[in-house]
């Protein structure tokens, strides 16, 4: 059986699973960020956070080797798509908030010619109001070419 499941893994397209982290009541979900161009000044960092706990948390901060990282969500108003700069997100108890493309995201300005490239990993450390810090990477992957909602950030 073992040497059938080492076949079976070899064999298999390999497929990049971005790790989940947990901090207290908090777990951090799928951290991915999408390819980017060359030429792309910023690049967007997505994930799930689940509270299990009984009291809300906020996620404050993100940081990460990069000039500027800010918490960031898209809004569509009347066709016009808007990026604001969030001062923290709420995670309120039981719930579970997604950053997406076309949402919440964190958001890494300054790229400055070193695009985000598949198979590479983002370290950033996730700053909880009351739950603390803590390191994750945000994995980079492919961009869906099929049409996802995919924010493209170059020109930011």
């Amino acid at each position: 059986m073992k040497k059938f499941l080492t076949l079976a893994l070899l064999t298999c397209p390999s497929f990049a699973v971005a790790a989940d982290y947990a901090i207290g009541d908090l777990m951090i979900m799928h951290p991915i960020a999408f390819e980017t161009t060359k030429t792309a000044m910023s690049g967007a960092g997505y994930m799930t956070v689940t509270n299990n706990g009984d009291t809300a948390d906020r996620i404050i901060r993100a940081e990460a080797d990069f000039p500027r990282v800010m918490l960031h969500e898209t809004t569509i108003t009347d066709g016009v798509a808007t990026m604001t700069h969030l001062e923290g997100v709420e995670i309120p108890a039981g719930a579970t908030i997604t950053f997406e493309p076309g949402g919440k995201h964190v958001m890494f300005m300054g790229l400055n010619g070193d695009p985000f490239e598949v198979g590479e990993e983002i370290n950033v450390k996730l700053v909880f109001e009351n739950a603390g810090e803590i390191d994750v990477l945000f994995e980079v992957e492919a961009r869906d070419q099929t049409g996802d909602k995919a924010e493209d950030h170059s020109g930011h």
